[in-house]
């Protein structure tokens, strides 16, 4: 049986996505900005971030797959869903759960990139920046992490622990 080690607890999240929410607002202040999260693990997060930002904000989604019932990226990153709302010359900021090794930040970056945003940032819950493969920077994030298979709070594993109110490090 796997065993959960507590990383942050719901009290922290709360306090740390509000002020990321207030960071975001600020330097957003008279704009609208698209939200793009990343399905499934960012829609709890996503949800969190935009009942705090005291901006304008459209929302979307695009899901990308790439562990499957594993704990370790397949580096196989395939593209789900994509985006159905015109981005084109608009602020995007692309939110994530877990910023890891980076890959599936990077394919969905570059897709969004494709559609010609006027400006394109990065937003993760977790940078987990130890496992990095890939150049890509993470201009907000919640908190960082160097090591551990986290679940909670949207992260999953094969689908299981989403529903959970803190972050935790699943132990096998």
């Amino acid at each position: 049986m796997p065993e959960l080690t507590p990383i942050l607890t719901e009290d922290d999240i709360k306090t740390s996505v509000s002020n990321l929410a207030r960071r975001i607002s600020s330097d957003y202040a008279g704009r609208e900005l698209i939200l793009i999260g990343v399905l499934k693990g960012a829609f709890v997060f996503l949800s969190d971030l935009i009942r705090r930002l005291s901006i304008p904000v459209r929302v979307d989604f695009i899901c990308a797959a790439s562990y499957g019932s594993h704990t370790v990226s397949s580096g196989n990153i395939r593209l789900t869903k994509t985006v159905d709302i015109d981005i084109e010359n608009r602020d995007v900021l692309l939110v994530e759960d877990i910023a890891d090794t980076g890959l599936t930040l990077s394919r969905c970056a570059d897709y969004i990139r494709s559609l010609s945003p006027r400006t394109l940032k990065i937003c993760a819950m977790i940078d987990k920046y130890q496992r990095r493969e890939c150049d890509i920077n993470i201009d907000y994030t919640c908190h960082e992490t160097k090591e551990g298979f986290l679940v909670g709070y949207g992260l999953d594993y094969d689908e299981k622990y989403r529903e959970l109110p803190g972050i935790y490090r699943l132990d096998t």
